[in-house]
Order: C-alpha cells, then sequence, then structure tokens
C-alpha cells in the first residue's frame, strides 16, 4: 500500500473518487501516465501495487464514487501497460467483473465502459476470462437499466468485431485457452432463459461461434439445440427470425457432415414435434424428415419415438405439416429394420396402440397401417405382445369410422390365421357383442360379413355356433342368431356359404354345415328348412308368439322379397314340387296380425301362386329333402317315402325338433321367470309407496 502510495500523488487519490465524472476522468488520465512511466522502468512491483490499491480502496469500496473511480483507474492502468498488460490482467479483470453485479447501476455502467477499454488493449490475451465475462455480459444484456444495456451491448460487439471480417479472427480465437468444452455447459444453462434480450444476446453468440472454422459448434449442437427450438415459439418476431435462421444453418450443415449425433437430437426433435405452437412443430418435423433420410443405421433404435412423434402430426391442423408427417411416415415404413439392427418391435407396438386413442381418424388409420406391417414383417415379435394390444383392437371395432374398422378387422384376420388366435378372435367377439348391444346393432353386420371375407364364412359361422351353443344368456343367444341368421340370408359375401346350405340332403359338406349351425340356431327358430320349418312353426304355443317374435316374423317377411330370395319365389311357380314351403309361407301368414304390413305382402305374394290342388296325403309323400332352400340336382331321385337317393342319408329331423323344442322351452322358461321378477318388483315398489 505504501508503495503505491509514494506514486500516486494524493491529489490523484482525491479526485477518483471525486463525485464529479471529469475529476474522476482526469485523475485516471494522471493513474496512465504513471502507469506508463512505471512500465518503461520495468518496475512491475510497483504496477502490481498500484493495481492492488485501485482493487481495495476503490473498487470494493462501500462508497459508490469510490468504485467508480476505481473502474476507470483500473482501465487507465492497463491502456498505460499497453503491450505488457497481459502479466498484470489477473489483478485488472476479476474486481472489475465482480462490478457487473454492484447494485448502482452507474457502477455497472462504468464496469462495463472499464471493461470494453481493457478489451480493446490486451485483445486476445481477454480470452482467458471469456467464460467469465460471457456470463456477465449474458445478465447485463436484461439489466433494467437501459444505459448499462447499451453499454453491455457495446461490450459485446467489441468481443465479435473481428468476425465481420473475412480475413480476421475474433478475439474468441486468438487464443488456445479457449476451451468449448467448458463453455458450453455455460451455454447450455443459458439456453431456457425466457427473457427476449438474454435470447438475443445467446443466439447471436452461437452465429457467431458456429461461424469460426476451428470451432465445431455442430458437435455440441444437442446441447443447446432444445434452447433454440424453443425460441421459435417467442412473442418477438426477431427472435423467432434469429433462432430459425440458426436452426437453417444447423441443418444444413447436418446435410454436409458424416458425422452427427442423430440420436440425441433426434429425443429433442420427438418433444418438440408435440409443440402447441405451429412454427415449432414445423420446424421439428421437418428435421425428423431429413433426419429419417440421413441418419440410416443410427436413428433404428429412436423409430418408435420418431413415430410417436409422426402420427399425431398427420392429422394436424396445419396442411404443411401432415405432408411432411406422411412423407416421413413413408420414409420409415419404407425401412425394413430387424429386431437385431435395434429395431424395437414391441415400442413401436406400444406407439401404434396409444395412438388407436386418437381423436383423430388419419391417425388411428395409420397406426393400424403399422400394426399391419408389423404384423406382417414380424409376425411372431407381434404375437408376443398380443395380450398388450388385443383389447385395444377389440375396442376400435366400436371406431365412429367404417374404415378404421375394417382396417381393424383385417388386422384381427391376419391375427386369427393361427387357429388359437382365430378361436380367441371369435370368443371376444361375441363377449363384446353380449357386453355392447349397440355394437351388435350398429357394426355387427359389417364386422361378421368382413370376417367371413378375410377368414373363410364357413369357418366364421361354424366358430359362432359353436360358442352360441352353450351361451347362457338365452336373450342374447336368441338376438345373435337373428343377426347371424340375416347376414347369412342377405349378405352378397355369404353366397357361397348360402349355396352350400342349399345343397344340405345331397352334398356331404352341406349337410355337416347344416348340423353344425343347428343347435345354435334353435335359439331363432326362423332358421329352418321347409318341412321342418313348417312343423316348426305348428308346434308353436302362445307364448313362444310374443312382439318379439313378431318383429323378427316381419324382417324374414320383407327379407323374402329381396333379389336373393328370387329363388325361393320362383320354386313358388311349382307348388306340387315345393309344397313344405308353400305350407310354411301360409303357416307364417297364420301367425301375422292380418293389419300389419308383413302379412299384406306376405299374402299378396301367396296369391300369385298357381293355382294348385292338394291333399295331406300328397303332402306326405313329398320330399322333405326336396325342400331345404334348394333345386334338386339333376339325377337325384325321390323315393316313396320321400328321401333323396343319394350316399349322404337322411336327417333324422325328429331329433333336430326334438332340439330345437328344448331350447325353445329354456327361451320360455327364461321369459316367464323374467316376468315374474319385473312382476315382483312391481308389487314392491307399489307395497313401499303404500307405505310411504
Amino acid at each position: 500500500m505504501a508503495e503505491a502510495l509514494s506514486v500516486i500523488p494524493a491529489s490523484v487519490l482525491r479526485n477518483l473518487s471525486d463525485k464529479l465524472y471529469e475529476k474522476r476522468k482526469n485523475a485516471a488520465l494522471e493513474v496512465e501516465g504513471i502507469v506508463k512511466q512505471l512500465a518503461a522502468a520495468g518496475d512491475h512491483d510497483k504496477i502490481s501495487a498500484l493495481i492492488n490499491l485501485l482493487t481495495t480502496e476503490f473498487t470494493y469500496s462501500p462508497q459508490a464514487n469510490h468504485r467508480k473511480g476505481g473502474l476507470i483507474g483500473l482501465a487507465a492502468a492497463t491502456v498505460g501497460l499497453t503491450t505488457e498488460a497481459a502479466q498484470h490482467l489477473e489483478q485488472i479483470v476479476p474486481p472489475v467483473l465482480n462490478s457487473f453485479s454492484d447494485q448502482d447501476s452507474r457502477v455497472r455502467y462504468y464496469a462495463c465502459e472499464a471493461l470494453y477499454n481493457i478489451a480493446k488493449v490486451v485483445r486476445g490475451d481477454f480470452i482467458v476470462f471469456f467464460n467469465q465475462i460471457f456470463d456477465a455480459l449474458c445478465k447485463l444484456s436484461a439489466d433494467s437499466d437501459a444505459n448499462v444495456q447499451s453499454a453491455a451491448h457495446l461490450l459485446d460487439r467489441l468481443v465479435k468485431l473481428s468476425y465481420c471480417h473475412i480475413m480476421k479472427q475474433d478475439i474468441v480465437t486468438e487464443s488456445d485457452q479457449f476451451s468449448i468444452e467448458e463453455f458450453i455447459p455455460l451455454l447450455r444453462e443459458r439456453m431456457n432463459v425466457l427473457n427476449p434480450y438474454v435470447r438475443q444476446f445467446l443466439v447471436g453468440w452461437i452465429t457467431v461461434l458456429d461461424s469460426v472454422p476451428d470451432i465445431d459448434m455442430l458437435g455440441f449442437l444437442p446441447d443447446f439445440l432444445d434452447g433454440l427450438f424453443n425460441m421459435l415459439s417467442d412473442s418477438s418476431h426477431e427472435i423467432r427470425q434469429q433462432a430459425d435462421s440458426a436452426l437453417s444453418e444447423f441443418l444444413q450443415e447436418i446435410k454436409n457432415s458424416p458425422s452427427v449425433d442423430y440420436g440425441r437430437m433426434a429425443e429433442i426433435l420427438v418433444q418438440r414435434a408435440a409443440s402447441p405452437d405451429e412454427f415449432t412443430r414445423l420446424t421439428a418435423i421437418t428435421w425428423i424428415n431429413e433426419f429419417v433420410k440421413l441418419g440410416g443405421d443410427q436413428l433404428v433404435p429412436y423409430y418408435a419415438d420418431i413415430l410417436g412423434a409422426i402420427l399425431p402430426c398427420i392429422s394436424d391442423k396445419e396442411e404443411k405439416i401432415r405432408v411432411v408427417a406422411r412423407e416421413t411416415n413413408e420414409e420409415i415404413r419404407a425401412i425394413n429394420a430387424e429386431p437385431a439392427e435395434g429395431f424395437d418391435v414391441g415400442a413401436i407396438l406400444s406407439i401404434a396402440r396409444s395412438q388407436l386413442s386418437s381423436e383423430w381418424e388419419a391417425t388411428r388409420i395409420e397406426a393400424l397401417h403399422w400394426i399391419s406391417i408389423l404384423l406382417n414383417r414380424h409376425r411372431a415379435e407381434v404375437l408376443c405382445f398380443l395380450n398388450d394390444i388385443f383389447d385395444t383392437l377389440l375396442k376400435a371395432l366400436s371406431d365412429p369410422s367404417d374404415e378404421v374398422v375394417l382396417l381393424v378387422l383385417e388386422v384381427h384376420a391376419c391375427i386369427a390365421k393361427d387357429t388359437q388366435h382365430f378361436r380367441q378372435l371369435v370368443f371376444f367377439l361375441v363377449h363384446n357383442f353380449r357386453i355392447d348391444n349397440s355394437l351388435l346393432e350398429k357394426r355387427g353386420a359389417l364386422i361378421i360379413r368382413r370376417l367371413c371375407v378375410l377368414l373363410d364364412a364357413e369357418r366364421v359361422y361354424r366358430e359362432l355356433s359353436t360358442i352360441l351353443e352353450g351361451e347362457a344368456d338365452l336373450d342374447f343367444a336368441s338376438i345373435m342368431v337373428q343377426a347371424l341368421n340375416l347376414i347369412l340370408l342377405a349378405s352378397s359375401e355369404l353366397a357361397e356359404l348360402r349355396e352350400i346350405l342349399k345343397q344340405s340332403l345331397v352334398n356331404p359338406a352341406g349337410k355337416d354345415l347344416f348340423v353344425s349351425l343347428y343347435t345354435s340356431w334353435c335359439h331363432s327358430p326362423m332358421a329352418i328348412t321347409y318341412q321342418h320349418a313348417s312343423v316348426v312353426i305348428q308346434s308353436l304355443v302362445e307364448e313362444d308368439i310374443n312382439v318379439k317374435f313378431l318383429v323378427q316374423l316381419d324382417k324374414l317377411i320383407r327379407l323374402l322379397e329381396t333379389p336373393i330370395f328370387a329363388y325361393l319365389r320362383l320354386q313358388l311357380l311349382e307348388p306340387g314340387r315345393y309344397t313344405w314351403l308353400l305350407k310354411a309361407l301360409n303357416g307364417l301368414l297364420m301367425l301375422l296380425p292380418q293389419q300389419s304390413a308383413a302379412f299384406k305382402i306376405l299374402r299378396t305374394r301367396l296369391k300369385t301362386v298357381p293355382s294348385y290342388s292338394f291333399n295331406g296325403d300328397q303332402i306326405m309323400g313329398t320330399s322333405s329333402g326336396s325342400e331345404i332352400g334348394r333345386h334338386i340336382p339333376s339325377g337325384s331321385q325321390i323315393s316313396e317315402d320321400g328321401d333323396v337317393k343319394q350316399e349322404v342319408g337322411k336327417f333324422n329331423f325328429g331329433s333336430r325338433l326334438q332340439q330345437l323344442e328344448q331350447i325353445q322351452s329354456q327361451h320360455r322358461m327364461h321369459a316367464k321367470s323374467r316376468n315374474n321378477s319385473t312382476t315382483l318388483n312391481s308389487g314392491n315398489t307399489k307395497t313401499r309407496r303404500s307405505h310411504e
């Protein structure tokens, strides 16, 4: 201290702490001259003592004017040292940096001014303090005082100045003491600051550093990429433009770079693709699109995450996003990667399953396409996860979109190629119909018809019949059989199955199918052969002819007028040959209320039957086999007792009728039990009301 006081006049020290700027400035010029003389004499000990005095007695003083004088004095000392200033920077710079956080805005302003003058003198040697200066400038860029902000911006521009000159290097690169590895954590820490001034400061530095050939900012891009994307949704148009410009430059560098860490960046892009900001989503999905094209094997382990980002964007409200998302989806779908390469079938399947719950139809459709692709390419792996997706696929059968339902059925059909999974599918399908009546009512026909096309109609109907045969819920069984029978009779997809059933008595396959369906079909008396139908009609008792039965009957009569039953109506032209058909139709007519539309339709049809006289004996001698609902093949012979002379043998319609009666008896008992329960509950309700 004494050594410093011996070289600085007391008047200079007084003026350094004066409240007037001019006096402090003049005192600083005096300090500059003194330091020049000491430097020329090579007396660095006194110079060090002088700097120490300015630091301890002035810059760290509790008095604001002292701190201002100390800052201007340190800058003056640096100017006086000129080329020899580097060896004293460890003394000069720290107290200046400390003043950046001073409570007095004027002190912070003078700190910026002092460091500006110091930087002009020391140039590249200044870089040893780069991280601390960067951190200080980052804070000052958002300073509450406009003058301090302005001074900080001037200092910032000085540090970047040389980047404006093509043939010159910036201060940052003039020394090998700068470490990008140490700088990046500091940058990453600041990237999520929301202040617009700080954001501009950061984007500016990222752009500057990226322009330096010797600094590999691309290699560190994953460390601050998320922060840049965060700026794309800034309220300031200027910041959005700066961030977009920086990102565009980096994307171009990625295209030209042989080595890029796609994986880490893909994780960031996936998150940003779900941003509520439209521009951010578009930029993220564009980057993902480029990554899929460029990334190759690196991106295979990230396909599930990428798909999770793409599928929602396929339904984005913005057309540009939808177009890029669809293109990216096609790119991924075209890559046939294997699990050994990191392709995670389970993860992708999980993403596709989750997207089946999307509110957007296009996304649900693409999710189903992915499940279908995985089944075709990696069937064994997909079946390992079947329990995880099966319930979701079944629920998708209730989707409001017909296209989605049809795709779901294709997926189900693909799974059901194996017998085990086929039975599981049909069982769960019946279960869903049972617990969701609206599904059967609204989508039952579509589902059954499509499955019959995809999985073979006979196979589907046989399995359904087996399940319904043991169905405990009799009401459901009856409704289900009615639905299946209507589909069988009216759907073009089941024409071949109808032909097989028409040949029931002359074809082993037809007979076997008829027998297979019969037990379950007993839940609905409408699905019977001509002679058997006539007998069934006459066996009906009072309890059978209820509203539900009449509704079924009405549907049947209307169905008989459709083109599919043209063959049956033509059989009425031969009443002698198809007497059981005629008798069955007349029996139905007798069951219908005379004022009903169905009665009038059927009566009108029967009036067109050619006049033909027959008696009971003729009826008894008519072939039951000839009236299963088909034409007798040429060459078939009818015996005296009415059997078709084929190797097939006879149907035992007596036992079938007994079977029908047993099941219908169960239905009647169930109905009575239900009615009694309703009556009892009604009576209890009235009793409670009377007590009340």
